[in-house]
């Protein structure tokens, strides 16, 4: 069952890329392009590289905490290596530096805005490294009350403690938190254990993994800006 959510929401935070920012897109680019550069002759979507990649990194970030550039980098030289794609240092230091102009949906800018002028502290929890993200919050072009990233807290998400430490900067207790994000094994599900409401951004509009449960669905983040302005 869905929670109400009404004008007892002080704060939002948010998952970074893929929600504010084309990380799909953006990530699903660069590897396309490498598979075209390596001259790889069984080509597959940028989508299914995409994929293929973030499991990968997702078993990366379960160990000891390193950088995010050092999982970026091992993520895209086990790729190669399972591709049959050649790999030296360069590539590692070319996904860095592709992140950090990927670029805002073109909704996040204005729905954010209209959020913050609602009254709505805005946060973002973010799963890299502060000289990766602040590359990104000049692509925003929003003022951010806060910035958390895993260098901070020397964790990455799904770790509850991400959010415990999320909360304890916060200052709110975390019914009055809302957490907007578009991946549920990352942000939705230990966000919920958190104690946070929680709203799932779906711009393919898919079907919810499994059991999956949240408080709100929205195509993109004018539900946000829609959402607090009523409250308000």
């Amino acid at each position: 069952m869905l929670r109400p959510v009404g004008d007892d929401i002080r704060v939002a935070t948010f998952d970074c890329y893929g929600t504010l920012v084309d990380w799909e897109g953006g990530l699903g680019s660069f590897l396309y392009d490498k598979a075209l550069s390596s001259r790889d002759p069984e080509l597959v979507p940028g989508r299914v590289l995409r994929e293929r990649w973030e499991a990968i990194q997702f078993d990366l970030i379960q160990g000891e905490y390193r950088p995010y550039r050092e999982h970026l980098a091992n993520a895209v030289r086990l790729l190669c290596e399972e591709r049959g794609w050649p790999y030296d240092d360069a590539d590692g230091k070319a996904i860095v530096r592709a992140i950090r102009s990927w670029q805002p949906f073109p909704d996040t800018r204005p729905a954010l805005e209209r959020a913050r002028a609602a009254g709505v502290r805005l946060v973002i929890l973010s799963n890299t490294d502060r000289d990766i993200i602040e590359h990104s919050l000049r692509q925003l072009e929003v003022p951010f009350d806060d910035v958390q990233v895993a260098e901070d807290v020397r964790a990455y998400k799904p770790a509850d403690d991400v959010f415990t430490r999320a909360l304890e900067r916060i200052g709110e207790p975390p019914e009055r938190v809302l957490h907007v994000a578009f991946g549920f094994k990352y942000d939705i599900g230990p966000a919920g254990r958190a104690g946070m409401r929680t709203a799932w951004v779906n711009r393919h509009a898919e079907p919810p993994p499994g059991d999956a449960h949240f408080d709100h669905e929205w195509r993109d983040l004018w539900g946000l800006a829609e959402l607090v302005e009523a409250a308000r």
